[in-house]
C-alpha cells in the first residue's frame, strides 16, 4: 500500500525501490525500515513510499515462519540441483549422453523457487554448500544466467532456456581428468590445452543426446571473448552467440566468488569491479552492466570496511559510480563518508 512518509513506521517493509528527485536509489525494495531510514527519506524529501500491508498483532511470528520456509525451499531445490548435476556428470561419463527429462527434473524446480527473489546477493551466499566446486558452480551459473536474462528483458521462457544452458555449460568437464580439475597450482601448457577441450566435449555430449542447440552452443562458446582471445575457436564480437555472452558473465562471476583449489574466495565488490573492467573488450558490456546495476542496490544496508580501518553501513549507491557508495560510519550516526568525494579511500571488504 502507498502511504505518506509521515505515516511510515519502524518495521514497515518497502515493496518498491525508492528514488529521490534526481534518480538516486535511496532505499531498496524489501527494506525493513528503521529510524535512520525514515530520517534519510525525509532528508531526500521523499513524500510517498510503497509498503507491505501491516500485520495484525500476533501475525509477526507467522511471517518469520513463512520466510524461513521459503528459504528452506530454495535451499532444498539448490541442493537437489547440485545432486542433479552430479547425476548428469556420471551419466555422461557412463553413456556419453544426457536425459533432457532428468535435466528438467532438477533444473525447473530450482528456477521456480528463486524467480521472485530480489536480493540475489544474499541468495547466492545463502545457497552455498560444501559440494565439489564444479557441481556448485554449475548450479550458480544456471541461476545467475537466468537472472541476467530477465534483467535484460528476455521473456520468461527464453530466460529459463539460457539458465538451463548455464546449468549445463561445464558438462564437458566430465571427460577431463580429476587431477587436472583439482590441481592446486598452475596448469602446464599441456594440461591447460586439455582443460580447454571441455567446451568441445560439452558441445558433443549435448548435441548427441538432448538435441538442445542453444545449450550446445553455450557449452562450446562460454569461454570465447569479444576480443578473440578466448577459446576454443577464438571467435570475436557478433560471432559469439548472445546466450553464450550472458553465461560467460555468470561463469566468471561464480568462479571468482568461490574458493577453488588454486584460488581464494574474493570479495563481492572486488569481483564486480573486475567484471566491469572485463566489459571493455572481453565480456559483453550490456550483460555486465545490467548485472552490476541489479547487484549493487543489494549492498545497501550491508557492512563495509574501508581502507583507513573505519567500518560502516552502505546507505546509498550512485548510478554514476556504482563502486563508491555513501557510508554511515559505525558508532557515529551523524558521520557519513561519500566515497565519490573521498577518492583517497577504498572499500576493502563487504560483509553480507
Amino acid at each position: 500500500m502507498r502511504i505518506h512518509i509521515s505515516d511510515l513506521q519502524v518495521g514497515d517493509r518497502l515493496t518498491r525501490d525508492t528514488f529521490n528527485s534526481i534518480g538516486l536509489n535511496i532505499l531498496s525494495a524489501d527494506t525493513k525500515v528503521d529510524e535512520f531510514d525514515i530520517l534519510k527519506l525525509n532528508k531526500h524529501q521523499i513524500e510517498y513510499v510503497d509498503i507491505e500491508e501491516r500485520l495484525r498483532p500476533g501475525h509477526e511470528a507467522q511471517t518469520e515462519t513463512a520466510v524461513t520456509a521459503e528459504l528452506s525451499k530454495q535451499e532444498e531445490s539448490f541442493h537437489t540441483a547440485i545432486g542433479g548435476i552430479k547425476d548428469l556428470f556420471e551419466s555422461a561419463v557412463r553413456t556419453g549422453k544426457l536425459s533432457d527429462t532428468v535435466v528438467e527434473q532438477y533444473y525447473t524446480p530450482l528456477i521456480s523457487n528463486v524467480r521472485e527473489e530480489k536480493d540475489v546477493v544474499n541468495l547466492l551466499l545463502c545457497l552455498d554448500s560444501r559440494d565439489d566446486y564444479t557441481y556448485q558452480h554449475s548450479v550458480q551459473v544456471g541461476l545467475i544466467s537466468y537472472f541476467i536474462s530477465t534483467w535484460l528483458g528476455k521473456s520468461e521462457e527464453e530466460a529459463k532456456q539460457i539458465g538451463k544452458a548455464g546449468y549445463l555449460h561445464d558438462i564437458g568437464k566430465c571427460r577431463i581428468s580429476f587431477d587436472i580439475l583439482q590441481k592446486p597450482g598452475k596448469l602446464t601448457n599441456e594440461e591447460y590445452a586439455e582443460m580447454q577441450k571441455h567446451t568441445v566435449y560439452g558441445y558433443e555430449i549435448i548435441r548427441n543426446s538432448i538435441a538442445d542447440e542453444l545449450s550446445a552452443l553455450v557449452a562450446l562458446q562460454h569461454h570465447e571473448r569479444l576480443n578473440g582471445k578466448g577459446y576454443p575457436l577464438g571467435k570475436t564480437g557478433e560471432a559469439i552467440h548472445p546466450a553464450a555472452k550472458i553465461v560467460a558473465v555468470a561463469d566468471v562471476y561464480s568462479a571468482m566468488i568461490n574458493n577453488r583449489s588454486y584460488q581464494s574466495k574474493r570479495d563481492l565488490l572486488y569481483v564486480l569491479k573486475e567484471l566491469h573492467k572485463m566489459s571493455f573488450g572481453e565480456l559483453d558490456p550490456q550483460a555486465v552492466h545490467v548485472f552490476i546495476a541489479n547487484m549493487i542496490p543489494n549492498f545497501i544496508g550491508k557492512k563495509a570496511t574501508l581502507s583507513n580501518g573505519q567500518s560502516g553501513t552502505i546507505v546509498m549507491t550512485f548510478p554514476n559510480d556504482y563502486f563508491r557508495p555513501l557510508i554511515q560510519i559505525d558508532d557515529a550516526e551523524d558521520t557519513f563518508i561519500d566515497l565519490t568525494q573521498r577518492t583517497d579511500l577504498e572499500i576493502q571488504s563487504i560483509t553480507v
